[in-house]
């Protein structure tokens, strides 16, 4: 409210700016103090969930968020614009609050968070709250435990791999015939935009490692129907190794991976799972990786007195 003057004397005046500063000040001030309330800086720790499938479980203790279904539950969210949320609990008992979660300063590398589903982290920053929601903008953020399912999944490294699958021209084919060689599986689909950015390093590793005996393997969760669209994607990406249709998310727990794409298994010749990644091919990792596993078998073999083996025969360099 705006004070008008009584009289037009230079007293009064005074007074009339005097009380209306004093109002403004107040006026801004109080604005102040409310947008403080709405937005602050923090930083919180909890899990990151998918806020749609969260709500499926009435209990989050008695039924913790992170398994393998909830990752799959969350790609599907994901993939349908469904936002990603911070679970931080507020109490004892099943007390939770959701902050939705929104790139600030850091970056997940990615349109959504799938790279940190199910993960308990410690994240910094603006949080405000907005149309009855909490928000929060990640300035920071430290990873404190993986998401249950990778650390379920992870109980898989050291374990013998079997996989069948239908290649290209609707032939099964079975990781177990290529037992002999170091095979590098990858899990992936022709939607996946971080798929398409590694296959080059992986078409270079079967250029540079199959006389080595090391087999580049593309497991393609697309379907039999979607073949023109593999075939179209091949021929794009310049893909050199065999190709196997009909992967699920589901499958992918079972060599040590989160389901979610896309994943890359090594396997030595035993069969065994040598190690398992979610994240997207890191040639120069790979390749030191594989440096090193045949250098063993190298030494492995000539403590036994005979070179190395390919019980498989020679490397194939032609998409099934």
């Amino acid at each position: 409210m705006i004070v008008q003057p009584e009289t037009n004397t230079r007293a009064s005046r005074a007074k009339f700016a005097a009380t209306n500063l004093l109002l403004i000040t107040s006026a801004m001030l109080a604005l102040c103090v409310v947008a403080a309330a709405q937005e602050s800086t923090v930083t919180l720790a909890g899990q990151v969930v998918c806020s749609d499938c969260w709500s499926e479980a009435k209990d989050r203790v008695k039924t913790p968020y992170g398994n393998a279904a909830d990752l799959v539950c969350a790609a599907t969210c994901a993939a349908k614009g469904r936002p990603a949320s911070l679970a931080v609990k507020t109490g004892e008992g099943n007390q939770f609050a959701l902050y939705q979660l929104e790139e600030g300063r850091f970056k997940t590398g990615a349109k959504d968070w799938l790279a940190l589903m199910g993960k308990q982290v410690e994240a910094t920053g603006t949080m405000r709250g907005e149309g009855g929601k909490r928000r929060l903008t990640v300035d920071e953020l430290r990873v404190v435990s993986d998401s249950p399912a990778a650390l379920e999944a992870a109980k898989m490294i050291g374990t013998q791999a079997e996989l069948a699958l239908r290649d290209l021209s609707g032939a099964e084919q079975r990781l177990s015939a290529l037992r002999g060689r170091v095979v590098v599986l990858n899990f992936w689909a022709t939607y996946c935009a971080p798929c398409r950015k590694e296959m080059p390093d992986l078409a270079a590793i079967q250029n540079d490692y199959a006389a080595q005996g090391v087999q580049v393997v593309g497991a393609s969760s697309d379907e039999a129907e979607d073949r023109a669209k593999v075939l179209q994607f091949i021929k794009e990406t310049k893909i050199n190794f065999p190709v196997w249709l009909g992967a699920t998310a589901e499958m992918m727990p079972r060599f040590g991976l989160v389901p979610v794409l896309p994943g890359t298994v090594v396997i030595d010749r035993e069969g065994r799972i040598v190690s398992a990644s979610n994240a997207v091919v890191n040639p120069a990792a790979l390749r030191k990786q594989l440096d090193a596993l045949l250098a063993a078998d190298e030494k492995k073999a000539a403590a036994q007195g005979g070179g190395a083996k390919e019980e498989a025969g020679e490397a194939s360099t032609v998409p099934s």
